[in-house]
């Protein structure tokens, strides 16, 4: 049971924040835009609003307050910080080019030409990639699912964007290695794998199976309980059933949760977007993150690691739309740069929302997002489960909403 303290003595309006559920209720679970949602709004570490919305599955079951969510893209930020705890042992450092971990990546080659039912021109050699260039998505690395280029186009063919079922982390660093760059690494942003390479880093470095890595040294200090790569049979009537986006029809059910391969062992586990959890979960981790990397005597990174990861890194201090190459991203907004595993606000102003300089948040494809807001102290947590997530604009619409109901500023 998530506990809410009193909203007024934390500088909230209560009957603002309760926008949000008619908000919700009447704009996208009565339309039927989506199928489930649940929201939890916090300042200082203490819950000051939450609420869930439909149901858990496609026949009606009720949802509950410890349902599962795929997290998708929103396991980037807790891959990010594992790699940084290795950063903070020595036993890597950000400006290491990736070879000394991934000899397989020793020949990579930046795309010339070619593709589709004509072979790839040889590529121009890459200069050395680092593992800056991964945490920030400044690889060269792609999706398939930017369907934006041919290189795109053969991650679809290798399906390197859904790895968990026919690939094993060496497997698949073999099949990246021998595609070519979008770019030189350093030269532009590309939302990609790059964190799936990343979390595989993370098991060679740390000798464990990235799951089992996160599990003994993130979720468990954080008492997150419920997150892992896969619901298995503990969490399988917990699991959320998935939709699709259909333009004027009502949200195609994709993947139910009582039948999901998530409810099976996978043989990858991705640290790019993977994770299954629960929003009480996600919450501990941002709450982890807003007091500066620790929660509850766990200390899980320094606070200066983490000044370093939610600061911005775009060349010139520039925001996304100045250097993205991307046509899909969990960020399309002016205003935004992007750090070691998180997006920040660096000019609200150019957002044209409320925010404060300097917070940084993430979101997943099938629509879920968090924001951390270290000025104000507050942090918020969205679970839904409709892919992908430029379908609606909910999550510009819940942070107008959750700062409406701020009565008390710290600026």
């Amino acid at each position: 049971m998530i506990e809410l303290a009193d909203a007024g003595e934390l500088g909230f309006d209560a009957e603002r924040l309760a926008r949000i559920d008619g908000f919700l209720q009447e704009r996208y679970i009565d339309t039927g835009r989506l199928p489930c949602a649940q929201i939890l709004v916090a300042r200082e570490g203490r819950p000051v609003h939450y609420a869930h919305f439909g149901t858990l599955r496609e026949d009606g079951t009720p949802m509950r307050e410890d349902a599962l969510f795929r997290i998708a893209s929103m396991t980037k930020p807790v891959t990010s910080i594992a790699f940084m705890q290795l950063v903070e042992q020595c036993r890597v450092a950000l400006e290491d080019p990736v070879t000394r971990v991934f000899p397989e990546f020793a020949d990579l080659a930046v795309y010339a030409g070619g593709g589709g039912s004509v072979p790839f021109a040889p590529g121009t050699p890459a200069p050395p990639m680092r593992f800056v260039d991964l945490l920030t998505h400044m690889s060269g690395f792609t999706y398939g699912l930017q369907n934006r280029t041919n290189i795109d186009a053969l991650y679809r063919e290798e399906n390197l964007d859904f790895a968990r079922d026919h690939l094993d982390s060496d497997a698949y660093v073999a099949k990246l290695a021998r595609l070519p760059l979008e770019f030189a690494p350093g030269t532009g942003w590309n939302y990609s794998v790059s964190t799936d390479v990343l979390g595989i880093a993370v098991e060679r470095l740390s000798g464990m199976r990235l799951g089992d890595y996160l599990a003994e040294h993130v979720f468990g200090p954080l008492g997150m309980t419920d997150t892992a790569f896969g619901a298995g049979d503990a969490g399988a009537d917990r699991l959320a059933d998935a939709y699709a986006y259909r333009p004027g029809k009502p949200p195609r059910m994709v993947d139910a949760g009582a039948t999901s391969r998530l409810n099976r062992p996978g043989t990858f586990d991705s640290g790019g977007g993977g994770l299954v959890g629960t929003i009480a979960d996600y919450q501990r981790f941002a709450t982890m993150l807003a007091n500066g990397g620790a929660l509850d005597g766990a200390r899980i990174v320094s606070p200066k690691t983490l000044h370093l990861m939610r600061t911005n890194h775009l060349p010139g201090g520039a925001d996304l739309t100045q250097v993205s190459r991307s046509l899909f991203s969990e960020s399309h907004n002016a205003g935004t740069g992007f750090g070691l595993g998180f997006a920040m606000v660096i000019d609200p102003a150019r957002t044209l929302m409320p925010a404060s300089e300097g917070e940084f948040y993430w979101g997943g494809a099938y629509s879920t997002a968090f924001f951390v807001d270290p000025v104000e102290d507050v942090t918020m947590v969205f679970m839904t489960q409709l892919y992908p997530s430029s379908a609606y604009p909910i999550r510009r619409q819940l942070k107008t909403l959750i700062y409406a109901a701020l009565t008390h500023s710290k600026v």
